[in-house]
Formats: C-alpha cells, structure tokens, sequence
C-alpha cells in the first residue's frame, strides 16, 4: 500500500506520534517466550477487544504535546480518534492486517503495509505498538519475556518489558470482573508516555 505523503509535514508527524502511542500490532505474538515468575502479583487476562477513552501526554526529546483519544480494538481491527485538548479533531487511525492509515484533520493521509511501517516512516523510530494493547489492561505481552513488581493488593505495579518500564499509579475499582489501570507512565530512553484512562467498555 503506498503511502500518500512520502515525507509528511510537521503537523502530520506530531499527530501521528500521539496516535501510534496507543496502537496494537495486529499480527500474533509466538507461544511460549521466556517470562519470569509474577510471584503474587495477580497478572489479568487480557481482552482481545475493547472500547477505551482517557487522555495522553508524550513527550519524545525536546517535543511535548497532550491529547484526549478513544481506541475501538478488536482483533482483527483498530480503530482511534485523537482530540486536542479543545475538542478538535488530531488525527484517526485504522487498520488490519491488510494496511493501516493515518489521516489527519487537514484531509492529509499517511499508509503502509503494517504498524511497524508506518511508525519507522512517520517518526523515524518504532514505538512499542505491539505491547500497548496488553499493557494498558495492566498485562505482559503475550509472548516475550518479562518482569514485573507487585503494588498494592497483589496487583501489578510496575511491568518491564521490551525494554520499557511501565509503572501503573492507580486502578479502576469500579471494574468487573477485575480492576483495569486508570492512570500509568510508560518510559523508554528519551521518551516518556503518560496514560489516564477515562472509561473502559
């Protein structure tokens, strides 16, 4: 699938690397990886579809930027909406296994073939795309190795895995059957993501 910009603008860049913070790879993770032993942390069982809302700040270097966003996962399918903080539309992602897009406010499209793609082409680096789905239900990805730290009533409290430290601040207690994050900072070298979940369906 070729992309429609091959060098996107500024602007298009900004709102694509609020957007890719929050996808999922689409494509399965391997059986049996390498994980260490959760000891009494109680580790949930990850949903393959969701309908999530809250608000991010990213900051990656000297770039800072916030937005509000709603993430509709299935597993075949992604779809999400960022808003700037006065309710404008940022940018809409979607994709599957046959192609992904971004488009912005301004009509403006960025495609590729897969999430890897098009976040090597629009950020120049790769976000941790393929972890996002599973960490923020508060779970290991399924398939790499990981480890993790127990916070208060034997849930998770601090995950690390695929070199990122992901450190989960609050829980949702309202949630059946099990507690979903609520607030969480996801850290890598040079990039820091901050996550509050508003509502979880």
């Amino acid at each position: 699938m070729p992309a429609a910009c091959r060098t996107p603008p500024h602007s298009l860049v900004r709102a694509f690397a609020l957007a890719c913070a929050l996808l999922f790879a689409l494509s399965g993770c391997a059986p049996g990886a390498l994980q260490r032993e959760a000891g009494k942390v109680k580790l949930p069982t990850a949903d393959s579809a969701f309908n999530v809302a809250g608000r991010l700040s990213a900051r990656h270097g000297a770039d800072a930027l916030a937005a509000s966003f709603r993430w509709h996962h299935e597993a075949e399918r992604d779809q999400l909406e960022f808003t700037s903080p006065l309710g404008q539309t940022v940018a809409v992602l979607s994709g599957n296994s046959e192609g992904v897009r971004l488009q912005a406010a301004d009509g403006r499209v960025l495609s590729a073939d897969n999430w890897a793609a098009l976040t090597e082409r629009g950020l120049g680096w790769r976000l941790p795309v393929d972890g996002l789905a599973f960490w923020i239900q508060g779970a290991p990805r399924a398939g790499a190795p990981y480890t993790v730290e127990p916070g208060e009533s034997d849930r998770v409290g601090v995950l690390r895995q695929d070199g990122w430290t992901i450190v989960y601040l609050a829980y949702a207690e309202d949630q059946e059957p099990v507690a979903r994050p609520s607030r969480m900072t996801l850290s890598y070298p040079d990039i820091e993501l901050r996550l509050a979940v508003d509502s979880w369906h």
